[in-house]
């Protein structure tokens, strides 16, 4: 059976367990198969706690980024039963090959297979699973890594070296192999697991999927990569509330607009976002802020000036050049966060991180161009400079008249994101 006539069917199944939702079901993509195409990555993977086992049998699926007609949307992470004993649930992967990005559906099977290296986390590292295995008929679970609650399990072990051997480290969440994803490749133990008998997502896992589908508060496009619903103790939990959402906020045709040209991962927005997100923990000083944001800037505006001489868009081969320039800067924006120089969070150190923030917002959705991106890394690098001179003068803290000083200059750089995000220059995502 082919991948494509394999969708048709689960939709076909999900059609016929979800009559409640009023969209069609076709909307919903729960694979990508011959002739269907995806040119721009997944977002990156939501950060979520693993809800409690609502019963003993049931089995961790992993959440995923879906794509459907209003784009990316978030499938939230579920206990399932699974469709039979000794079954296991090897969870579907975006790889990125030929220019595209190709979602390979999950399955259950004897064993794991590949799932693209992809770190799922709660036993799912990237190679195999380290949640459980069957016993006798009976499902163990890894005391080390599932989530009981309150629900008393008999069959419990606990494995916390199988969970280290079995992860790969995914620090920025990449959710694709391939590309500029992940460098996994399937082994010969995972090769031989994907040409056992499979058994297809249950119609539960299939409903779940559309139900999301429709689930306007899990559209990337909406949530800005963090969905309303990242996971749910059960299938029916996560029904009642994607119900309520369709009734009351239905996805509209703007949203189908806006989420076909939406991407999800423009990556000078993503590294704007990682140095909002260094600034706030205080993984980064301002310093190393600094040097960060004008990286950033002159990349932007090496983008800027591309797409100004080709008419808005980039060649293949600036694209080639932007991202091995991206990739070095990722490399900077990592080492900064684990060098050890961290500073206490602090209330000038967040608001620095929310003009990253505002940044990395315009530039997804579009408001900001890259040249407008360029100006306001660079004035918010020479604000971080500032500050980290000024505290390397005063062994480490600010007075009151800089930070005075400091509160105006963010000011004045808030009233340009602003103005930035709001006159008449727009730009669709870059691809």
């Amino acid at each position: 059976m082919s991948v494509l006539s394999g969708v048709r069917k689960l939709l076909v199944a999900a059609a016929i367990a979800a009559p409640m939702l009023t969209l069609p079901v076709a909307h919903a993509q729960v694979a990508i198969g011959i002739g269907i195409s995806v040119h721009v990555p997944p977002p990156a993977l939501p950060v979520y706690v693993q809800p409690p086992l609502p019963a003993p049998g049931y089995h961790w699926t992993p959440g995923y980024w879906g794509y459907g007609d209003a784009g990316y949307y978030w499938v939230p992470g579920v206990w399932v039963q699974p469709p039979s004993v000794g079954v296991l649930w090897t969870p579907g992967y975006w790889g990125f090959a030929g220019g595209a990005y190709g979602w390979h559906a999950g399955y259950w099977g004897p064993h794991i297979g590949f799932y693209g290296g992809v770190n799922y986390g709660f036993g799912y590292g990237g190679v195999g699973f380290a949640g459980g295995e069957w016993r006798g008929g009976v499902f163990a679970y890894n005391s080390a890594v599932a989530n009981f609650g309150s629900v008393h399990v008999t069959n419990v072990y606990e494995n916390r070296t199988i969970v280290t051997q079995n992860t790969i480290v995914n620090n920025e969440h990449v959710s694709f192999n391939g590309g500029a994803g992940i460098q996994a490749q399937a082994s010969a133990t995972e090769l031989r697991a994907a040409n056992e008998q499979h058994i297809q997502p249950t119609a539960n896992q299939v409903q779940h999927a559309n139900f999301a589908a429709q689930d306007r508060s899990q559209l990337a496009s909406v949530n800005h990569g963090t969905p309303g619903t990242p996971a749910a103790s059960n299938v029916n939990a996560y029904h009642q509330v994607a119900q309520q959402h369709a009734a009351s906020q239905p996805i509209s045709a703007a949203d189908r607009s806006a989420g076909k040209n939406y991407n999800p991962n423009t990556r000078e927005a993503n590294q704007d976002q990682r140095i909002a997100n260094g600034l706030r923990s205080g993984q980064m000083t301002s310093g190393e802020a600094a040097k960060a944001e004008r990286t950033q800037s002159n990349i932007d505006q090496q983008v800027h000036n591309d797409r100004a001489a080709n008419g808005g868009k980039l060649t293949g081969q600036e694209k080639q050049q932007i991202n091995g320039e991206q990739n070095a800067a990722s490399r900077q924006i990592y080492n900064e966060k684990h060098n050890g120089n961290t500073v206490k969070p602090n209330a000038v150190d967040d608001r620095e991180a929310n003009q990253q923030q505002r940044t990395a917002n315009g530039l997804r959705s579009g408001q900001m161009t890259s040249g407008e991106a360029a100006k306001t890394n660079a004035n918010q690098a020479k604000v971080a400079q500032q500050v980290h001179n000024d505290r390397t003068a005063n062994g480490g803290a600010l007075n009151a008249e800089q930070k005075k000083q400091v509160n105006k200059e963010q000011n004045k750089n808030s009233k340009q994101i602003h103005n930035e995000k709001h006159n008449d220059k727009t730009t669709k995502p870059a691809k």
